[in-house]
């Protein structure tokens, strides 16, 4: 006991011989970090809490990962490791000195930790000073570092390699697309010729062709020149390459891309994309201000003088001081670089009650049944997320002093609120190309992805996903053999299109659009802005309209003929997510935004939308698959056309948005049996490659014609195996040979009803070879998934169509692929905006420009 109290006071010294006497028995238990071992030094594996918290961090001298001290214990108990290294970084006072200036502290004000500096802290007032000790548990003896001379040589060499180990967020795994942008070398020296040159904000042209897209903007000289053929299938003659080989002028910036956040910036000297740290110094020097939208921190933007029609502006309330909002589910989220789009989803999902109890109300059950590695466990990151949210914890309101001079020193003091989601994102975005990058999101992308990952990894009883769960029912009929086919799917989110041709405005848009072409052709600036407006009730009939199938083939015919699909809700869900079709096509094929404004409604009934089935009268098309197209081939090829068959086009449509060619994207959704864009996503990276890729979709066959309309995603060989594509699908999912070809033989090759059949028979799967320990999340995904009404189906939370808005998600910006997002969430009775890690009352919600907008049920 005088051993134990000599440490804890840790102002004692003892000899060299004793420390490494009381550390024998735990150097099994102490590892230097490897190469490829993360080191968690900044974040506690279940809560936020980091060395900047009030208790510290302490990291597991064996797996690496950190704990908060409300969750050392957990982990101490569990796993019986006693050596941990505490950090803990202090804020600390300068010492005034006799001039009345601040003097620094001169005892150990060296920072060792890799932690990111509070932009909050005055640096002329307070400073950093990092601590580092080595506790030994159950005891908390304390050896403070450094102790070079008294630890034993590896105890030291492990310490060091911790306290220099990088984060694991700042790796970058080998399969990666994530890149890491380094500043220019040119951008803090860059010489800007003063030629009058002034950039309009819209019209641009290269100056030597004709081409209006992917244009680039020369740093130096002003000069606007098109780019080369590029990888998202953008194009361009090469001009701006040209110039930069006649003038040696190295920087260019991307038109289209300039935003107040920052913008696309290439080195044609260093040959890869960088970062300008100057770049709004850059961009003024020819009339462009980046920041013209930018809030100043009393609310109001520098310049507030025109009317405020931007959609930065109104969507983050720009103009009108919003009053902070701090306590449980008021935390804001830090933007890790274009990660805006997780941070305005999770919001919202965790405003949802059922969300709250699977994830916070069972914490203490998710957390002692964790695994070794939290860091890798879905509903331990979700828990951890919910409860960095809600509890309060992270968001707590500036302290209030009686003295006017405390208060103007706490005003500098770094307030830790907020929390920073990098062990989450890390995790979630896992082995996906868009989601693990650095690059800006489709939010409505995002949540599907969530809510995939949701299903796959049950919390209780019951799938919170479950409350945004619904079944479509789709009706098909030959228009004129008037026979019907009545198909359901599940999906989670309402799509509905913009009705641009029910403008109640179009007089104010066509002389809108004559300014600006005029001022567009004079190089002057565009006219004031102005919105088209729509309708809500317009978007709602254009989504109950009837439309036409392309390449329709009807089995009542045995011939192609014209058809056309209606859909409809064959069942309501507790929460209607509504995504408004904002997104379309520019001549470059990148997705660009409309800009419209919608009168979304508080209160929605779509009871008329409900399913009625088949209809007294109605007569259905016959289950006859398409027939078997035999070319002039010399080798007796047989090819099986795929225009006549039912394809998913919405799941098209999401993954051409994402600059596929659309033939690639229509086999993708067709070889993963209509599973959704995230499974079609998954095929179109394994074949991308293939020199067929992008070539109109032929399915091979063997003479034999499948025997049911849903066996027509690859006719049966003359064998009778299952299709191998088929086979090759649900290999992929995790699940062994012979049990996919038992499941697609009894359920006659529909592959939709071959999963059904194998998830409905546990037993089976046991008795065959152990499935693959890591399904990839993304070849199981839930939505669109036909249901077969001869098996118990998903689990659909149906009731009235009533419904009220409870938030909503907005984007500014061109596309998916640039921009930002924030979002608007309804608590106690008044309107909140969530921007990053800003959380204020909401004085204008701007309901009319949303993109995504989430309806809770109304009790009957």
């Amino acid at each position: 006991m005088q051993r134990a109290a000599l440490f804890r006071g840790g102002d004692a010294q003892m000899a060299a011989g004793d420390l490494g006497e009381l550390l024998v028995p735990y150097m099994p238990t102490i590892r230097v970090p490897k190469s490829g071992d993360r080191v968690y030094k900044t974040e506690c594996a279940f809560s936020y809490d980091s060395p900047d918290s009030e208790g510290g961090l302490y990291v597991c001298m064996n797996t690496f990962l950190g704990f908060g001290r409300e969750h050392i214990e957990r982990h101490y108990r569990k796993t019986g490791q006693c050596v941990y290294l505490h950090l803990k970084r202090h804020v600390i006072e300068k010492v005034p000195g006799a001039s009345g200036g601040a003097l620094p502290k001169r005892r150990n004000t060296k920072l060792f930790l890799d932690l990111e500096t509070n932009s909050d802290v005055n640096s002329e007032d307070f400073e950093y000073e990092d601590e580092a000790k080595l506790v030994i548990f159950p005891d908390h003896y304390e050896i403070s570092l450094p102790n070079i001379e008294e630890l034993p040589a590896l105890v030291t060499i492990a310490c060091d390699a911790l306290l220099s180990a990088k984060s694991p967020y700042r790796k970058q795994e080998p399969d990666s697309w994530e890149e890491e942008l380094q500043a220019s070398k040119h951008a803090k020296a860059l010489v800007q010729l003063d030629n009058g040159v002034r950039i309009p904000p819209s019209g641009w042209k290269c100056s030597k062709c004709d081409l209006r897209e992917n244009l680039w903007l020369n740093l130096t000289d002003g000069s606007v020149l098109c780019g080369k053929w590029f990888f998202d299938g953008s194009g361009g003659n090469g001009h701006a390459m040209e110039h930069y080989k006649e003038t040696g002028y190295p920087l260019a910036v991307k038109l289209g891309t300039i935003t107040p956040d920052g913008a696309d910036v290439y080195s044609f000297d260093e040959e890869e994309p960088v970062l300008d740290p100057h770049i709004a110094k850059h961009l003024a020097h020819f009339g462009i201000d980046m920041l013209q939208m930018q809030v100043t921190e009393n609310g109001l933007r520098d310049n507030d003088i025109k009317p405020r029609v931007s959609e930065w502006e109104v969507i983050q309330e720009a103009g009108v001081k919003l009053k902070p909002m701090y306590g449980p589910g008021y935390t804001g989220i830090k933007n890790l670089g274009n990660s805006c789009y997780l941070n305005a989803v999770m919001q919202a999902i965790f405003s949802i009650p059922e969300f709250q109890r699977a994830y916070v109300g069972n914490l203490p059950r998710i957390f002692d049944y964790s695994p070794l590695d939290p860091t890798q466990d879905f509903n331990t990151q979700m828990a951890k997320l919910g409860h960095g949210l809600l509890s309060g914890q992270y968001s707590k309101p500036p302290m209030k002093s009686e003295l006017i001079e405390q208060v103007m020193k706490e005003e500098h003091k770094p307030q830790h609120n907020g929390i920073s989601p990098r062990m989450f994102k890390a995790f979630i975005s896992k082995g996906h190309p868009e989601f693990s990058s650095n690059r800006q999101q489709d939010a409505q992308e995002f949540f599907l992805h969530l809510i995939n990952l949701v299903e796959r990894n049950p919390v209780g009883s019951e799938n919170p996903s479950d409350v945004f769960r619904f079944l479509v029912e789709e009706r098909t009929q030959c228009c004129q053999s008037r026979k019907v086919r009545y198909t359901e799917r599940v999906d989670y989110i309402m799509q509905l299109p913009v009705a641009m041709e029910a403008a109640t405005n179009k007089d104010e848009l066509i002389a809108y659009e004559l300014k600006r072409r005029e001022a567009e052709a004079a190089r002057r600036p565009p006219p004031e802005l102005v919105r088209a407006k729509i309708p809500f009730s317009a978007c709602l009939q254009a989504f109950s309209e009837p439309s036409n199938v392309e390449d329709f083939w009807s089995s009542a015919l045995q011939a192609k003929s014209a058809g056309v699909k209606t859909s409809r809700f064959a069942s309501f869900p507790e929460y209607l997510v509504v995504q408004i079709k904002k997104f379309t096509f520019g001549l470059d094929w990148i997705p660009k935004k409309l800009d419209v404004s919608i009168d979304m409604p508080d209160f929605l009934d779509i009871g008329h939308l409900r399913a009625r089935g088949l209809q007294p009268g109605e007569e259905e098309l016959p289950d006859i698959a398409p027939p078997i197209v035999i070319p002039d081939d010399p080798k007796g090829i047989y090819w099986l056309t795929v225009s006549s068959l039912d394809i998913d086009e919405s799941s098209v449509m999401q993954l051409a948005e994402m600059g596929f060619p659309l033939e690639a994207c229509r086999k993708a959704v067709y070889y993963t049996g209509n599973l959704g864009a995230e499974v079609a996503f998954n095929w179109i990276i394994a074949h991308m490659e293939e020199p067929d890729f992008a070539e109109p979709l032929v399915i091979p066959a063997f003479g034999e014609v499948a025997s049911s309309g849903a066996a027509a995603l690859g006719a049966v060989g003359l064998d009778n195996q299952p299709p191998e594509e088929m086979v090759a699908i649900i290999i992929s999912m995790g699940f062994q040979r012979n049990l996919a070809i038992q499941a697609l033989k009894a359920t006659n090759n529909n592959l939709e009803r071959a999963l059904e059949w194998i998830f409905s028979h546990p037993d089976l799967e046991e008795e065959s070879e152990p499935a693959l320990d890591t399904m990839e999340m993304e070849n199981n995904a839930n939505a669109n998934i036909l249901s077969d009404t001869g098996s118990e189906g998903p689990r659909i939370k149906d009731g009235p169509g009533r419904y009220e808005l409870f938030g909503f998600i907005s984007h500014m910006g061109t596309s998916t692929m640039s921009g930002h997002y924030v979002c608007h969430l309804k608590k106690e009775g008044r309107w909140v905006i969530y921007n990053d890690l800003r959380v204020c009352a909401s004085e204008r919600p701007p309901k009319d420009l949303g993109y995504i907008y989430f309806y809770h049920r109304i009790p009957s």
